[in-house]
């Protein structure tokens, strides 16, 4: 079965209203008819299932149930935006994981329209499929600075504990990535304070001490030295005795880009 956007009007009108630049195409997925029954409530009493350990041909499931689905208690959650952030995260083909992303975004939008700004998770899904959509594009990423910045501090301040520190950890690398003042919202302050406290909060989640390290090390401090291998050695443990299923080949890229810039003198 191939879905298109054609069959969803009311997602088309959230990506002519929602962030700029992103694609307005949905990304056809073709599924075969041994797809098992879902409806969109079942899957949002049972969402805490579906995850980076679940196979993408059931989040595939998943994603069209929820494309078709015209219940505003579904589509008032962060699910829409979570599926579509796991299966674009997976994705190798950057236009299609663009597109996932993108429509991430709009199921995050629809959720802001139909009473889900209070949730953290809502904010932190849009942030995150937002960061990934527009990633390989400078200028339309330094267009959605100022949003991104917004939807994760909303993140934050609302639950900062979403996927072990997510909403720390993602603002946090977005203060240590991003230009600084005049240009951009670069902060090395603000970027270790955050990264820090996802590190110390969530000891058990490896890119906390990953990117708590790349901001020790952005730092420029040689007194940080002893803590930046103390931090990437706990990451790399974490990441070798933990079962993060389909994660872990994507998280391994982003040990071995620090691996590219630490090389201290010993």
């Amino acid at each position: 079965m191939v879905y298109n956007i054609r069959f969803f009007p009311h997602l088309m009108l959230i990506f002519l209203t929602g962030c700029t630049g992103l694609p307005r195409d949905q990304v056809q997925i073709a599924l075969p008819d041994d797809c098992p029954y879902l409806s969109a409530a079942s899957l949002v009493e049972d969402q805490n299932q579906l995850g980076p350990l679940t196979d993408t041909h059931t989040l595939a499931c998943a994603l069209t149930v929820l494309r078709n689905t015209q219940d505003p208690a579904v589509l008032g959650t962060s699910l829409g935006s979570r599926l579509s952030l796991l299966l674009a995260e997976r994705e190798v083909d950057q236009n299609k994981r663009e597109k996932l992303a993108a429509e991430g975004v709009g199921f995050a939008e629809a959720a802001l329209q139909r009473g889900g700004r209070g949730d953290g998770a809502v904010h932190y899904y849009l942030a995150a499929n937002l960061g990934l959509s527009v990633r390989e594009h400078i200028t339309l990423a330094m267009r959605n600075l100022g949003r991104l910045e917004d939807e994760m501090k909303q993140a934050v301040a609302l639950n900062p504990d979403i996927d072990s520190g997510g909403p720390l950890r993602l603002l946090g690398m977005l203060y240590l990535k991003a230009p600084s003042w005049p240009n951009g919202i670069g902060d090395i302050d603000k970027a270790l304070e955050l990264l820090e406290k996802a590190a110390r909060e969530h000891p058990d989640h490896p890119l906390n001490h990953l990117f708590y390290a790349r901001a020790l090390w952005a730092e420029g401090d040689e007194a940080n030295l002893t803590q930046i291998k103390a931090e990437l050695a706990q990451a790399e443990k974490l990441l070798e005795e933990g079962d993060w299923g389909y994660n872990k080949n994507s998280w391994k890229n982003e040990f071995a880009e620090f691996a590219q810039e630490f090389k201290p003198v010993d």
